[in-house]
């Protein structure tokens, strides 16, 4: 078989099984978050408020520039924007994994194996993003393309891309600190014009005075949906954990706020180490993904999926530890990857997610990877 044919081969069985899910996914009337998109888009194009109460659970909690990207969404029927947004997606995903295997420095494994195992391992959240129509795979290809910019020294691009996150989903500030490190001065004044330009943007909308009564809505949705789902059984967020652990109150609260605060040592000792490796900003980027979600306290599971470079690390890796860290973390990604409900059963998926397993396994990931980096092998 030629290198051409073959490419062809693979393109042709990735669109048979994107069309596939996308039948599955569609007759249970799926993708509910991108509705949420598409009328948000549609709002915007009419300058109509973006944050509502009456939404519900399906409130808009993105930066009103998100809001203007998405009205073309609203342009095509509903089915015909979510099969758009489906193939999008796969691309994306495809994108993903294909620069954090062939951007990962010194690697010990085949690009193959890397591709399988850490699909095997994510899958679930692959899954779960393509049902919910979720956009955090475009998070995470325009973090990973910061990334790639950073390692090779483009640090406008970088910072710019960096900003540029932030406006898909907020909880992409958690770049900004390494932003400040492996860019520098140039990366973060490239990140400033653009957080600056997108926050300003819809004013060409909503006027200056209806931008900043969007931006307040925007922040007052997010702090008053909090609580609310704080116990969702998929919520992995460590505000999750220790109200699981606990009940939800102020001795919760606080136990979050001093694990969010000693979570963040782990990728400031990396960065302290940096000097040990000759290509740090893999493991550092990778680090700051799998802390979205637990520091974020709407942290949905599937939000691990931007835990992809992490992951493609440590399964690279592997074997440049000691037995006791291998098992470990071995242990903790197939459990991260395989706490599935239709997997173990409604009894054990329950007890599992009553304890918070996956917010467990997340952190011993952190753990992991810094293990690694004292051990200047990644």
């Amino acid at each position: 078989m030629s290198v051409r044919t073959g490419v062809v081969a693979k393109a042709l069985i990735i669109v048979a099984v994107a069309a596939t899910m996308y039948g599955i996914i569609r007759s249970k009337r799926e993708m509910v978050d991108f509705n949420v998109y598409r009328i948000a888009g549609a709002r915007a194009m009419h300058a109509e408020p973006l944050y509502r109460a009456d939404d519900g659970h399906y409130q808009f909690k993105y930066l009103p520039a998100f809001a203007l990207a998405a009205i073309p969404l609203s342009w095509v029927p509903s089915e015909v924007a979510k099969a758009i947004w489906f193939a999008i997606s796969v691309w994306l995903f495809f994108i993903l994994f294909r620069r954090s295997v062939h951007h990962l420095p010194d690697r010990r494994l085949s690009a193959r194996a890397l591709y399988w195992c850490s699909g095997l391992l994510m899958g679930k959240f692959i899954v779960r993003e393509l049902v919910h129509g979720q956009t955090n795979v475009l998070l995470g290809v325009i973090a990973i393309m910061a990334l790639v910019a950073v390692q090779q020294r483009r640090y406008l691009e970088g910072g710019a891309l960096a900003g540029v996150a932030i406006f898909v989903k907020p909880y992409a500030l958690v770049l900004l600190p390494w932003l400040a490190v492996a860019a520098g001065a140039a990366g973060l004044g490239a990140w400033s014009a653009v957080l600056a330009i997108g926050l300003v943007l819809p004013a060409l909308i909503y006027g200056w005075r209806g931008n900043l009564d969007e931006l307040y809505g925007w922040y007052r949705t997010v702090t008053d949906t909090t609580a609310p789902n704080l116990l969702v059984p998929e919520n992995v967020s460590l505000a999750t954990m220790w109200a699981k652990w606990l009940e939800p109150g102020p001795d919760a609260a606080m136990l979050a706020v001093i694990s969010a605060a000693a979570l963040l040592v782990v990728p400031l000792v990396a960065v302290l180490w940096r000097r040990r490796v000759d290509a740090p900003e893999y493991l550092e980027f990778g680090l700051l993904m799998v802390m979205i979600p637990l520091l974020s306290p709407q942290g949905w599971d599937y939000v691990l999926l931007l835990a992809v470079p992490a992951v493609v690390c440590l399964v690279d890796r592997l074997r440049d530890t000691p037995a006791a860290w291998r098992v470990l973390t071995a242990a903790a990604l197939i459990t991260m990857g395989f706490t599935i409900f239709d997997l173990i059963g409604r009894t054990l998926y329950t007890a599992a997610m009553r304890i918070s397993i996956i917010s467990v396994c997340a952190i011993v990931m952190m753990i992991g990877l810094a293990e690694l980096r004292r051990r200047a092998v990644a």
